[in-house]
C-alpha cells in the first residue's frame, strides 16, 4: 500500500500535502480508495482514506468494516486504521488530521460525490483543493504483479465458463437464463460476483453492444453474443465470445472470421511505446476492407482493473502510448442492425516483448447444433 500511495504522489503536480479519498454509499464508492487500501472485501461506505507523501495512510471506517480494515493494515505498518462513527465523528477526525496542518489537499474529482466535496470544503475552509484524478488514473492503469495475478485469476474463471457456454445453448432457452447460468458458474469457480451485468444477446439483439438480456428465446439460425466477466478480490475480467445456433448463416460465419482477423491484426501491433490508436486502427483496417466497412462502431479496447472500464479507453484518436504492465481489452466487433452481431474480446497485459493473454477461451467460430 505504501508503494501505491507514493506512486500517486510522484505523478501529482502540483504536489499536495495530503490526498483525501472519500466514499459515499454504494454505488457511489471511489474505487481509488481500494487501490490505496487493499481491503479484499467490504463496502467501506462513508469511509475515508488520507494518504501522505511519505506513503503513510490513515483509514477512517466504521464498525462494519473495522475488523477487515485492521486485518488488511497488518500487512503494512504505514497504515493506521481509525474506527469511527459515520458522519460527525468521521468529519471531526478528518479535521484533526488535516485542519491547520496542510495547505493543499488532492482529491479524486472523477469519483467523489458533489455533496462530499462540498462537505469537506466547508470542513476545511483554508485548504486549497486540487484534482488528483488524472494522477490516480495514470497510477492505476499500469498494474503491479499482484494486480496482474488477480486479473489473471478473474480471466481464468471467465475463460473456463466461456468453454462451457455452448453446452448452455438449446432451443427455447431465454437470454436471461443463459446469463444467470454464466454468473452462477463463475461463482462456483471462485468469482466474488460478476464484474458487470452479463450480456447475452440472441439474433438481432447482438447488434446492440450494450444490450441487456431479456426473455427472448433462442431459435435455430440465431447468432449469439455473450459479454461477461468475473470479479476476483475486487479485480475484473471482461470477455466476449460469439456463437451461432442451428441453421448456418453464411454471412454471420464470414463476419465472425473477419472479426477474428481484425483482433489478430490489432494484437500484432501491441507493444510498449506505440500510440494506442494503432491497435484500434489495425482492427478497423481489416473490417473496413471487408463488406462490412464502418460496422466497427466503438473503440477497440479499454483498461481493466478494479472496475471493468478502469479509467482509460482507446480508439482511432487515442495518442496515449501503451506501457509495460498495462492490462487492456482488445475487442473488435461487427454489428448488423436487424440481423445480429459478432464481438470477440480478450484481456491482455502489455509485456516488454509484446503482450500476454489473460483470457484463454476459444475464439474461433462455433456452430452449436439445434
Amino acid at each position: 500500500m505504501k508503494s501505491r500511495v507514493e506512486k500517486v504522489f510522484r505523478l501529482l503536480e502540483p504536489k499536495p500535502d495530503a490526498l483525501l479519498l472519500a466514499n459515499a454509499v454504494d454505488p457511489h464508492l471511489d474505487l481509488a480508495f481500494f487501490y490505496l487500501f487493499e481491503a479484499p472485501a467490504g463496502l467501506f461506505e462513508d469511509s475515508v482514506a488520507i494518504g501522505y507523501p511519505d506513503g503513510s495512510l490513515d483509514v477512517l471506517t466504521g464498525s462494519l468494516e473495522a475488523e477487515t480494515a485492521e486485518r488488511t493494515a497488518k500487512s503494512d505498518p504505514n497504515v493506521t486504521v481509525h474506527e469511527v462513527d459515520r458522519g460527525p465523528e468521521t468529519e471531526a477526525l478528518v479535521k484533526k488530521l488535516l485542519g491547520g496542518r496542510v495547505r493543499r489537499v488532492g482529491r479524486n474529482d472523477r469519483e467523489i460525490t458533489h455533496s462530499l466535496a462540498r462537505r469537506y470544503e466547508d470542513l476545511l475552509p483554508d485548504v486549497d483543493w486540487v484534482d488528483a484524478s488524472s494522477a490516480i488514473r495514470r497510477a492505476r492503469v499500469v498494474k503491479e504483479p499482484a494486480e496482474i495475478a488477480r486479473l489473471r485469476k478473474a480471466a481464468d474463471i471467465a475463460s473456463a465458463v466461456g468453454r462451457e457456454i455452448p453446452s448452455l445453448l438449446r432451443t427455447g432457452v431465454q437470454e436471461v437464463e443463459v446469463a444467470a447460468e454464466i454468473e452462477y458458474r463463475m461463482n462456483r469457480l471462485g468469482s466474488n460476483g460478476p464484474s458487470f451485468s452479463t450480456i447475452v444477446a440472441f439474433g438481432p439483439h447482438g447488434a446492440e453492444p450494450h444490450y441487456s438480456p431479456g426473455t427472448t428465446r433462442l431459435k435455430s439460425g440465431d447468432s449469439i453474443v455473450c459479454d461477461y466477466g468475473a470479479r476476483y478480490e475486487r479485480y475484473a475480467s471482461d470477455v466476449t465470445r460469439s456463437f451461432h445456433f442451428g441453421a448456418r448463416d453464411d454471412e454471420m460465419k464470414r463476419v465472425h472470421e473477419t472479426v477474428e482477423k481484425a483482433q489478430a491484426a490489432a494484437l500484432a501491433t501491441v507493444r510498449p511505446g506505440i500510440p494506442a490508436k494503432e491497435v484500434h486502427l489495425a482492427a478497423q483496417k481489416v473490417i473496413d476492407a471487408s463488406p462490412w466497412r464502418g460496422r466497427l462502431i466503438h473503440g477497440v479496447g479499454h483498461s481493466i482493473g478494479l472496475v471493468v472500464h478502469d479509467g482509460w479507453k482507446y480508439n482511432a484518436r487515442s495518442d496515449d502510448r501503451l506501457e509495460e504492465g498495462m492490462a487492456i481489452t482488445v475487442e473488435p466487433g461487427i454489428y448488423l442492425t436487424g440481423h445480429g452481431g459478432v464481438r470477440i474480446e480478450d484481456d491482455i497485459v502489455v509485456t516488454k516483448a509484446g503482450y500476454e493473454f489473460l483470457s484463454t477461451a476459444p475464439r474461433s467460430y462455433v456452430e452449436v447444433a439445434a
